[in-house]
């Protein structure tokens, strides 16, 4: 067996890139829980990042001073230890910010730092070496483009920016927040604006990922579809 053979065998990857709240992350939970496979939503990098940035209370539009941070921060993300509804541990200079980088605050700042090509490289590395340690599914926004283009199966989800709305907006009500439609469409949009057209790794499906539009799908329906074309189904 080649040296190449044996790395494919060792490990796989499942890739799964797609706009805000076009499923990804209800899909890899499911698809990572079924093959128990690590769930890493690499969009937790750039939130941890973020926090960083906010507790050392630095001008997050100041892009010198989040590069330098960036490259002095190690985030890791690893099988949940805690039974607490987390899908995994992420972990900030060996302390769990699993939580803390959920913070409405975090949410509001991490398309601002996670556009800053220097902070985008930082991370790929940190997310590369995750995902070559086997056996994961990762999800975000240029996972089969950049992070892992050697990934043996790569999707991407699609869905108008007006089910996604939908959808974020049943999410935040089933957790007691407040939840306003037209608020989370006009982000929504903002949001995809940003992540398409920003010079590093914009938002696109990668050459040769199957692309699947969840609009009229179930999430168990994309699930089967996934879990057959990887031959698990």
């Amino acid at each position: 067996m080649n040296n190449q053979h044996a790395a494919s065998t060792r490990f796989v990857c499942i890739a799964i890139d797609g706009p805000a709240a076009s499923g990804k992350s209800t899909l890899g939970k499911l698809l990572a829980d079924k093959l128990s496979y690590l769930f890493f939503d690499t969009g937790v990098m750039y939130r941890a990042a973020t926090l960083a940035a906010m507790q050392k209370k630095l001008d997050l539009s100041d892009e010198n001073a989040i590069n330098d941070l960036t490259r002095t921060i190690n985030i890791d993300v690893r099988p949940p230890t805690l039974q607490d509804g987390r899908p995994n541990d992420v972990l900030l200079d060996g302390v769990d910010v699993t939580w803390e980088i959920r913070d409405k605050s975090v949410e509001g700042n991490v398309s601002q730092v996670s556009a800053f090509p220097e902070v985008r490289k930082e991370l790929t590395a940190q997310q590369r070496t995750i995902g070559e340690r086997g056996n994961v599914v990762m999800i975000g926004r240029d996972i089969g483009t950049v992070v892992m283009p050697g990934a043996k199966y790569k999707f991407y989800l699609e869905a108008s920016a007006e089910e996604r709305a939908r959808r974020r907006e049943k999410e935040l009500t089933a957790r007691g927040e407040n939840a306003e439609y037209n608020e989370i469409l006009a982000a929504m949009i903002k949001r995809d604006q940003i992540d398409s057209s920003r010079e590093t790794a914009p938002l696109k499906p990668a050459p040769d990922a199957m692309i699947i539009n969840t609009d009229n799908l179930s999430l168990q329906q994309v699930c089967d579809l996934v879990m057959k074309i990887i031959g698990k189904g």
